[in-house]
This record gives structure tokens, C-alpha cells and sequence, in this order.
């Protein structure tokens, strides 16, 4: 069969032309003879690779010269234990705001090393909204403050940044990175899982601010500490070479589709497509509040668990795959990452719209 139009929350679609460029490149990268699989990690030839890609990186997402770019393993989950080991050795507590899944299994994990403080959560409504936040409600002498940039789950984003003060922002960025701009500044630090919107799975991208690194807690493993992966470019340990290799891949077709700019403008697009249906349809709705809608995850029901079901079922046949929601909220859920292109869109809401006419 054909290449299909796959809405999976990730690992999700790549870009074609990613896809072609890495077939293309399997056997013999950049005339080396061998596959990026082959490489050791410790060559020339591999070193080239994971500098561009750190490169490309800086220049899309435009990184200040005192954040450090690692390169690391164990996915965002990892990020959960790793954040309050490394920043909260000051005072041993931080905040967090609860707007998801993934943002409460951060929380409860940094719960097991420090005093994790939750001071807002929209649990009270299934997290169809961001609850309102600010520097007034933060604890005083916390050493940080926990936000989830993009509900995966959930598809609520923050398209006004929060007023944290002068407060050190962590945030969890892995389903929308290298989908708008970010002013990187605002954060002490950003952790992105690849497998959703930069790469396949095995690799999490961490930006670090310099200063924040170099205080770990004494009881932090070796793997789990920032400067360890700081000061050896990503390489203490043989890093997911062929995951990296990808990202660069990704990061050099966002440079030639006009930057992250462009990009932004073509999912504004595409969400907009999607939303407009669901808020016109009398079978569909979005479950998310307009103002805190993602642009990266559309989550949508109807009012009938069979006919959710028959959508799902239908759609697959018809070349629309994993559009079933997480199994936490149900119904369906549409991730229309960067690599989804604006015909995939088009095509799911016109086979909405037959979709409701015939049912």
C-alpha cells in the first residue's frame, strides 16, 4: 500500500524528504562507506555529524551562546528525575503546575528527591484548560518552576507565556518543538523528547542554561548529571548516534522550508482547518477551551463511544491511522506535527465531513 496519513502523538510521521534523504544515505553517508549505524561514535566521520546537528539546532530555535545543547537518552521521562537532581540542590523544593499527564508523573517523580509544590492544576476538568498562573503564586525560595509547554494528551498549550518573574522555568517541550518560535531566554531549561515533532525515538534534546549546571545533588548517578554529558559533547557513554543523525536530517528541512517562521505559519494553517470543522460541526467537537487550543494536537469527540469507534475504523481504511485518543480520555485525537502536511488536513476533514453526512 501507499504511504499513509499517520496522526500518531508519536513516535509520529518524519518528513519524506527525510525519509528519502536517510534511504539514500544507508549504506554509505557522505562517501565514509558505512552506514551512520556503523560509525563509531568516537570517529571523524560521526563527530561532523553530531556538531551540525547542534549547530542547525542553535541557529532554527536561534540558542543564546550560554545554553548548552545535550544530546541525551532515556527519553522525557528521564528529564522528570533528572531536573530536580541537578537544579533543586539549593533549597530542595520547586513548583509545578498540572496540566497533564506527563506533568503529573513529573511531579511525582521530582516528589521522591525534593518538596515538589503543586500550585495550580486543571485536573477538575480533565485538563481541557490551562489554569492561570503567576509569580505571585510561586513558594517562596523554590529553585525552579515546572510547566508542560504542550499537553500531548490533552491538546492544550500555552500561547501566552506565564509571568514567573525572575523564577527559573523548566519546561517539557517535546510536542511542540521546532513548531514556533520560542524566546529561549525566558527558560532556565527545556527538554524535548524527538520522537514527536524532531526524530525518532531514542534521543531527548536538552537545553541548559551554563549556570544551572554544576550542582547536582551528591546522590545524582553519573548518567544523570547534566555536567557529565555537558562537559563530553553528548559522548560520556555511546550516544543514540542514528536518532541524532535523523534530528540533524530534520533540523536541515526546516532550514530549507524558510525556518521555524514558516513552519509556524503552515501549522497555523493546518490547525485552523481542523478547528473550524469541529467548531461547525453538529457530530464533532474539540474538547479543549479555544484560548489554550495546541496547534501540534487536536483532540475530538462525538457523543457516542460506537460511533467514535466506527470513525476510527473507518478512517484507518481509508489511509488516516492512529487517530484513536489516549486511552486515559478516549475518543480521537489528530497530532498534526510539522511533517503532516497541509493536504493530509484537508483530506481528514473532508472525510469528516462525509463521515457526518452519512451518519
Amino acid at each position: 500500500m501507499g504511504r499513509v496519513y499517520n496522526f500518531s502523538a508519536g513516535p509520529s510521521m518524519l518528513p519524506l524528504e527525510v525519509l528519502e534523504r536517510a534511504q539514500k544515505e544507508m549504506l554509505d553517508c557522505n562517501g565514509s562507506g558505512q552506514s551512520v549505524m556503523e560509525m563509531s561514535h568516537r570517529s571523524k566521520e560521526y563527530q561532523a555529524i553530531i556538531d551540525e546537528a547542534e549547530a542547525l539546532f542553535r541557529e532554527i530555535l536561534n540558542i543564546p551562546d550560554n545554553y548548552k545543547v545535550m544530546f541525551l537518552q532515556g527519553g522525557a521521562s528521564t528529564q522528570f528525575s533528572m531536573v530536580p537532581l541537578n537544579l533543586a540542590s539549593k533549597n530542595k523544593k520547586a513548583d509545578y503546575v498540572i496540566t497533564g499527564q506527563w506533568a503529573k508523573k513529573a511531579q511525582q517523580e521530582a516528589a521522591r528527591y525534593i518538596d515538589a509544590n503543586i500550585i495550580a492544576s486543571s485536573a477538575d476538568k480533565t485538563f481541557a484548560y490551562l489554569p492561570k498562573v503567576d509569580k505571585t503564586m510561586l513558594t517562596p525560595g523554590a529553585d525552579y518552576v515546572h510547566i508542560t509547554y504542550n499537553n500531548t494528551i490533552y491538546g492544550t498549550h500555552y500561547n501566552t507565556m506565564p509571568d514567573f518573574g525572575d523564577a527559573v522555568v523548566v519546561t517539557d517541550m517535546s510536542s511542540c518543538i521546532l513548531s514556533e518560535e520560542v524566546d529561549i531566554s525566558k527558560f532556565g531549561l527545556i527538554y524535548a523528547g524527538a520522537q514527536k515533532n524532531m526524530g525518532p525515538a531514542g534521543v531527548t534534546a536538552v537545553i541548559a542554561r551554563e549556570d544551572l549546571i554544576g550542582d547536582a545533588m551528591d546522590m545524582t548517578p553519573i548518567m544523570l548529571n547534566y555536567q557529565t554529558h555537558a562537559d563530553n559533547g553528548s559522548m560520556y557513554n555511546t550516544p543514540p548516534t542514528y536518532a541524532i543523525y535523523i534530528c540533524k536530517l530534520v533540523y536541515e528541512w526546516v532550514k530549507n522550508m524558510g525556518g521555524i517562521p514558516a513552519i509556524h505559519e503552515i501549522n497555523v494553517k493546518k490547525a485552523k482547518l481542523l478547528y473550524d470543522f469541529l467548531d461547525s460541526s453538529k457530530m464533532f467537537r474539540g474538547t479543549v477551551v479555544p484560548e489554550d487550543r495546541s496547534l501540534m494536537n487536536v483532540p475530538f469527540v462525538t457523543d457516542s463511544d460506537e460511533l467514535n469507534a466506527k470513525f476510527i475504523a473507518e478512517a484507518k481504511a481509508r489511509g488516516f491511522v492512529n487517530l484513536k485518543g489516549h486511552r486515559t480520555v478516549g475518543g480521537m485525537r489528530a497530532s498534526i506535527y510539522n511533517a503532516m502536511p497541509t493536504e493530509g488536513v484537508e483530506k481528514l476533514v473532508d472525510f469528516m465531513k462525509d463521515f457526518e453526512m452519512n451518519n
